[in-house]
C-alpha cells in the first residue's frame, strides 16, 4: 500500500484538478479520421537552448562577521540552510587520515544538551532534515525544514554546527562502522581501482591521493575530533548558504540569534599544491582471483577548478566520455558490447585534481578494451566533427538549468561560489559561455590535457585471466599488485566492541 504524505496530497489533488478542468474547458476532439500522422521519419529540431536568469543573489554579513549568502525561491514554504566550512579532507594530519570525516560524522551524534536520540527525534518532530558530512576541502552542516518551523530548526542547527559533544560511545560505535567499510571495501574492484588509481596519481601523501587506514581509523580520539572542530570551525572560515521561500528581513534576525555569538580567532586550512604530472605509462594490475570483470581506471593529473578553459574541457569531455552519447560509451558499449557504460571526467578542485576515464569490462576482453580506451584518447586529440561539437555543447548548455531545480542543488551551487569566489553574474552567463566554445578550444585542451603516452592505467580482475592478453599489447611495464599492497592488511573486527 502505497502511503501519499499530506503536502504530496494536495499537489496530487491540484493535479487531478487541472486535468479535470482542462478536459471540461478543452475544445472537442477533432474525429479520428480527420486527424494529421505525425511525421516520424526524422526526430524534431532542437530549439536554442534556454537561458537561465537567477533570481538576485543577496549577501550580507552577522555580527560576528559570517557571511551570508541568500537567493529568494519562492511558490513551496521550504527552505534550505547551509552552514558551509573550508575544512576538508586536506586537512587531516599525518597518520590521522579520517579524521575530517569522523568530526562531521560525530557531530550529530550528541550536541547542545540533548544525545543523539534525543537529537534525531527533536529533527524528525519538525518534520526537517539535518546532516553533516565532509568533502574533499569543505564540511557542511544542511537543514532542510519547513519555513514554520525554521527558527526551532535552526536552533538544532546552531547546537550541532557549534555545540557537538563528540560522546565517547558514539565515536567507538561509527569507528567500528568505518572499520568493517574497509573489509567490505576488500571485495569491492571499483572501490579498489580507485583508490590505487587516486594513490598513484597523487604519490607521497599528496592529501588527494590518501585515504583512513585501520591504524589511522583506531587513533582517532574524542580529543582529536574537538580540536580540529575548534581550530577550524570559526567564522571567519565559513559562510551560511539559504534557499528558499524566506527573505532577509525574516532570515537576518534569526541567524544573528542563532549564529552571531559564533567566536573565535582566525583559522588556517590547508593549501593543496599542484601534484606532478604522470610520466609515462604504466599498468598496475591487482590480481582479484575469481572476478567477474575487470575495472579500469585510466588518467593522469587534470586541472583546478578556477582553469581559465573550464568551458571548452567540459565541452570537450562531453564528446570523450561525459554523456551516454559520448566516443568512449559510443565504443565499448553500444558497438563492442564490452561493458554496460565507460565515461571520462575532471575533477576539479582548488588544486588540479584528477582526469579519469573508466569502466567496468568483460574479463575476456580486457585487453580489447584497453586499446579502445587509448585509441579514443588519441582520437579526441586529432578528430572532432562540427556535428560533435554542437551536439556537447548543447548537451552541456542544456542540462545546465535542471542544476537549479530544487532549493538543495541551488544552495550546492551557491556553495561553489562561496568556495571559488565566482562573480555575481557566473550563472546567468554559463549558458552563453558554454555555446561560445569553439572547435579550436576543443583541440586546445584535449592536446593540452589528454595524453595517452602518459597515463597511469588500473586494472583490477583476475591475473590468471587478463594477463596474458595485457603483456601481448606491449602498450606498457606491468606492475603486479595484491589487494593488500593497495589496502593493507585487512581490519581485525575482534578487538572492536
Amino acid at each position: 500500500m502505497v502511503r501519499i504524505r499530506g503536502i504530496q496530497r494536495a499537489v496530487l489533488r491540484a493535479a487531478l484538478g487541472s486535468v479535470v478542468l482542462l478536459t471540461i474547458a478543452g475544445p472537442a476532439a477533432a474525429p479520428l479520421g480527420a486527424q494529421t500522422a505525425p511525421d516520424r521519419s526524422a526526430p524534431p529540431e532542437l530549439g536554442p537552448p534556454p537561458s537561465l536568469r537567477l533570481p538576485p543573489i543577496d549577501r550580507f554579513e552577522l555580527s560576528n562577521g559570517l557571511p551570508v549568502i541568500l537567493m529568494e525561491k519562492r511558490g513551496i514554504p521550504i527552505v534550505h540552510v547551509s552552514l558551509l566550512v573550508r575544512a576538508g579532507l586536506v586537512d587531516d594530519p599525518p597518520a590521522k587520515y579520517g579524521l575530517a570525516a569522523m568530526t562531521a560524522d560525530m557531530m550529530d551524534e550528541g550536541a547542545g544538551d540533548l544525545d543523539a536520540l534525543q537529537l534525531a527525534d527533536a529533527i524528525d518532530f519538525l518534520g526537517a532534515d539535518l546532516s553533516v558530512g565532509a568533502g574533499t576541502h569543505t564540511s557542511g552542516v544542511r537543514l532542510f525544514t519547513p519555513v514554520s518551523r525554521l527558527e526551532t530548526a535552526l536552533t538544532l542547527m546552531a547546537d550541532v554546527a557549534l555545540r557537538p559533544t563528540f560522546p565517547e560511545a558514539e565515536l567507538d560505535r561509527l569507528r567500528v562502522e568505518e572499520l568493517t567499510a574497509l573489509l567490505q571495501a576488500r571485495d569491492e574492484a571499483r572501490t579498489i581501482a580507485t583508490r590505487h588509481f587516486e594513490s598513484t596519481v597523487f604519490p607521497d601523501g599528496h592529501p588527494y591521493g590518501v585515504f583512513a587506514d585501520e591504524a589511522a581509523l583506531r587513533s582517532l580520539s574524542r580529543t582529536d575530533l574537538a580540536g580540529f572542530h575548534d581550530r577550524l570551525y570559526r567564522p571567519e572560515n565559513a559562510a551560511i548558504i539559504v534557499v528558499g521561500d524566506v527573505d532577509a528581513d525574516l532570515m537576518l534576525p534569526m541567524l544573528e540569534a542563532t549564529f552571531g555569538g559564533w567566536e573565535g580567532g582566525s583559522a588556517q586550512p590547508a593549501t593543496v599544491e599542484t601534484a606532478s604530472q604522470v610520466r609515462g605509462r604504466t599498468i598496475y594490475l591487482i590480481d582479484k582471483p575469481g572476478a567477474a570483470q575487470s575495472e579500469i581506471r585510466i588518467g593522469r593529473v587534470g586541472v583546478h577548478r578556477l582553469h581559465e578553459d573550464y568551458f571548452a574541457i567540459q565541452v570537450m569531455n562531453t564528446i570523450l566520455g561525459g554523456s551516454f552519447t559520448s566516443r568512449l560509451n559510443a565504443n565499448l558499449r553500444e558497438d563492442k558490447g564490452y561493458s554496460y557504460g565507460a565515461g571520462s571526467g575532471f575533477t576539479m578542485l582548488p588544486a588540479a585534481g584528477p582526469f579519469i576515464a573508466g569502466a567496468a569490462v568483460q574479463t575476456d576482453v580486457t585487453d580489447k578494451a584497453l586499446m579502445e580506451f587509448v585509441k579514443e584518447l588519441r582520437a579526441i586529440r586529432e578528430s572532432v566533427t562540427e556535428e560533435e561539437l554542437t551536439r556537447a555543447r548543447n548537451y552541456v548548455a542544456l542540462r545546465y538549468p535542471g542544476r537549479f531545480q530544487t532549493v538543495s542543488s541551488i544552495a550546492s551551487r551557491l556553495g561553489d561560489a562561496y568556495l571559488y569566489d565566482l562573480p555575481h553574474s557566473y550563472f546567468n552567463d554559463y549558458v552563453d559561455n558554454v555555446l561560445a566554445v569553439t572547435m579550436d578550444d576543443v583541440y586546445r585542451v584535449a592536446r593540452e590535457l589528454i595524453d595517452p603516452d602518459h597515463i597511469a592505467v588500473v586494472i583490477v580482475g583476475d591475473r590468471e585471466k587478463i594477463e596474458p592478453g595485457l603483456r601481448a599489447l606491449a602498450l606498457a611495464d606491468i606492475e603486479i599488485l595484491s589487494i593488500e599492497d593497495v589496502l593493507g592488511p585487512a581490519p581485525d573486527l575482534g578487538g572492536s566492541e
